[in-house]
């Protein structure tokens, strides 16, 4: 076996993946980042700069961290190789963002894998195929620069990484859309989740009430 595998399933041993159930998956991705983000009491929220790159995009899972060296994507291609159906691949890449790290064909190999998605703090290319194939890409832009595959380099997958001033360990709750990223301390999912919906409602309430003429200021208590 080689070394980086033996090294990520030692990894995996040691980090004890959460599991997800759908209905969890389900309801999160119905909820939405923002109000996913405010019911956790604003935690969570990756660099705003991350954003899904087609507006149909949106996606939920269990994050499988990838730690790349700059500039280069191989560590990337191994989560492919290691990665479980549903699993959301969440990429650092040392702070260098100025690369394509991902295109068509690791888009094409990890909807055949039935993964869940990539989120991924820098660069992606082939903008046009990426929204035709479908499989949820969220990355802080597009980029024409080719990566290189450093056999030497260390990276490692399946331990914690810091996004901006989140730190993701495996099995967290990673939900993307429009509007962002959030992630979410497995085991605050369900907690999380439950104030969501109560928010939900509450902002349900709201809304009527806005309908029939009521004001902002009045409802929050703002004139003050």
């Amino acid at each position: 076996m080689s070394d980086w595998r033996s090294s990520f399933q030692s990894a995996m041993r040691a980090a004890v993946l959460g599991m997800l159930d759908t209905e969890q998956l389900t309801l999160a991705r119905q909820l939405g980042t923002a109000t996913l983000h405010e019911a956790a009491g604003r935690i969570g929220a990756l660099p705003s700069a991350i954003k899904p790159t087609s507006d149909s995009f949106a996606l939920a899972g269990p994050a499988f961290t990838v730690h790349c060296p700059p500039n280069d994507n191989l560590w990337i291609h191994r989560a492919l190789s290691v990665a479980r159906a549903g699993d959301i691949l969440v990429a650092y890449t040392s702070g260098f963002y100025e690369a394509g790290y991902w295109g068509e064909i690791m888009s094409t190999a990890a909807k055949a894998a039935r993964l869940g998605g990539l989120v991924i703090d820098a660069c992606v290319r082939d903008g046009r195929a990426l929204g035709s194939c479908g499989f949820p890409v969220f990355a802080r832009g597009l980029c024409i620069r080719g990566t290189g595959k450093d056999f030497g380099a260390t990276g490692w997958l399946g331990r914690p990484i810091i996004l901006g001033e989140v730190v993701i360990n495996p099995g967290d709750l990673v939900v993307g859309d429009r509007d962002g990223v959030l992630c979410i301390p497995r085991g605050k999912v369900t907690e999380v989740l439950t104030r969501s919906e109560e928010r939900e409602t509450a902002e349900k309430l709201i809304l009527d009430r806005l309908r029939a003429g009521e004001s902002t200021l009045d409802i929050y208590r703002l004139d003050r």
